[in-house]
């Protein structure tokens, strides 16, 4: 039998509202016919800005955006990205299929996507290919309120005050697209690049470290070692990928597929625990954070598209990565302050995707909205016992489960169901609460590859739910199969 042990009352730590991250790169239709479309009338916009991306996001509460990239960041000049945009420099996009980056989304427009959404920017600079210099100067630009020649500059292009500014990566993926380098070499290079990443009006700044992939425990033990004490953050890529050889179609699969990319999905408990491992060495009181700054699933294009441009749609399987995802990152979150998934718009396992005037919600983005009452909430202590569910000779849980405590003492608890099979019947003793009303949600469907299309743009969504009992301080909930659960206590 499944047990679920809630202590409704325990004050474990806060779930930092900034794992809930979004990552937006220029990276196929993910700026350019997606969230950018220009001031024409053609699409509803603000300043160029989609109108229902941006409120679509807004009803995430999302609280951080990540941009430009990516290995994008790293070939990114800032200074082609202001004045206007018809004199801004046209360059080859040398990551993803060598487009022509316009440059017509740059630093303005990037910090007025972000003050309409109403989260904070995380901004990585470019290491790889620029400068100490360039990368202080885009700071002065950004927020230095006194009378400079940069921050005249800014004015002069339309923006008088400062930007709001904190948190600020030096470089990505430098040991791969971001320059090939070798820990030893990268820590040293992060700590010049670090002593001149400073905040020109007197705001403390964030400096996220560019850290490991995956396995790579090396990397972060070199840079722990070397320049944590210059770092405020350090960040952790890591993808459930079938094979990068051979990474899978994203709606053609069977069992195996569904079951592989799951088990992929909770390998992110282990790379987290070893990576927290070798940071607690170097940093007992964990005041650098771990920064998970890219994940996600990532599937082969779809196609007839640009394999580069990595559109891939998003169905059940993704939306079940990521409630699983989120789950561990709660269970580590006194390591993990952040993290960002790849990618928002249109790229990789996206919230929202576009067809000239439609727009469609994916599953993965109806997780992200039923979690999001998880966002400041205090963790809760849980013990959960569940059975497995096996494919072959491998298995892995059959459930999932976190639960938090928001400010107003509300109880959030969360749910997942792996097996696309089995219904499974769970008992919830729940410690330390009065609460006596439940209010249910569940995001499932008929078949495993289920997904929104733009002929049919609710196919799956969140429904309520209403298959559980309460009494005497003990839910019995019926979880459908391949289903995510969130359950509200009063």
């Amino acid at each position: 039998m499944n047990r679920l042990t809630i202590y409704a009352d325990g004050n474990g730590p806060t779930i930092n509202r900034h794992i809930y991250g979004h990552f937006a790169e220029h990276l196929g239709r993910c700026f350019y016919d997606g969230i950018w479309v220009g001031e024409g009338p053609a699409i509803p916009n603000t300043r160029g800005i989609r109108d229902d991306i941006v409120a679509a996001l807004r009803r995430l509460n999302i609280p951080n955006l990540r941009w430009p990239g990516g290995c994008f960041a790293d070939d990114y000049h800032w200074r082609d990205g202001i004045g206007p945009r018809a004199g801004r420099s046209g360059r080859v996009n040398t990551h993803w299929g060598n487009v022509v980056e316009t440059n017509h989304f740059g630093t303005h427009e990037f910090m007025d996507l972000c003050d309409q959404l109403g989260c904070e920017p995380y901004i990585c600079g470019n290491v790889g290919s620029g400068t100490v210099q360039e990368m202080r100067d885009w700071l002065e630009y950004m927020t230095f309120a006194g009378d400079s020649t940069l921050a005249n500059e800014r004015r002069q292009n339309g923006h008088d005050d400062p930007w709001p500014l904190t948190y600020w990566g030096v470089g990505n993926e430098n040991w791969g697209c971001g320059g090939n380098m070798r820990a030893e070499f990268y820590a040293d290079v992060y700590r010049r690049y670090a002593t001149y990443c400073r905040h020109f009006d007197g705001g403390t700044l964030y400096r996220i470290a560019g850290g490991s992939y995956g396995t790579n425990y090396h990397w972060t033990d070199v840079l722990m070692r070397e320049a944590a004490s210059y770092m405020e953050g350090l960040s952790l890529h890591h993808y459930s990928i079938i094979e990068w050889s051979n990474k899978g179609s994203a709606t053609d699969f069977d069992e195996s597929g569904w079951f592989t990319v799951l088990k992929k999905a909770l390998c992110m408990d282990t790379v987290i625990g070893q990576h927290s491992a070798i940071m607690d060495r170097y940093d007992p009181e964990r005041r650098v954070g771990l920064i998970v700054d890219e994940w996600g699933t990532w599937h082969d294009a779809e196609p007839g598209t640009d394999p580069a441009f990595l559109y891939q749609q998003n169905t059940l399987r993704d939306a079940l990565v990521a409630a699983l995802t989120l789950h561990i990152f709660h269970n580590h979150c006194e390591r993990v302050h952040m993290a960002n998934i790849a990618q928002t718009v249109n790229v990789l396992q996206a919230m929202v995707l576009t067809q000239g005037q439609q727009m469609i919600l994916t599953p993965t983005y109806h997780v992200f909205e039923m979690f999001k009452g998880h966002q400041d909430a205090t963790r809760l202590p849980i013990l959960l016992d569940t059975a497995d569910y096996v494919v072959g000779d491998a298995a892995i849980p059959q459930i999932s489960a976190s639960a938090s405590r928001n400010a107003a003492g509300e109880m959030l608890v969360t749910l997942c169901n792996t097996s696309p099979n089995r219904a499974a019947e769970l008992i919830c003793n729940l410690y330390g609460t009065d609460a006596v009303t439940v209010a249910g949600r569940a995001l499932t469907a008929e078949s495993m590859n289920t997904r929104n299309t733009f002929e049919s743009p609710e196919a799956i969504q969140p429904k309520p739910f209403e298959q559980f009992s309460m009494g005497d301080g003990r839910l019995t909930i019926e979880l459908p199969a391949m289903s995510v659960v969130a359950l509200t206590l009063t």
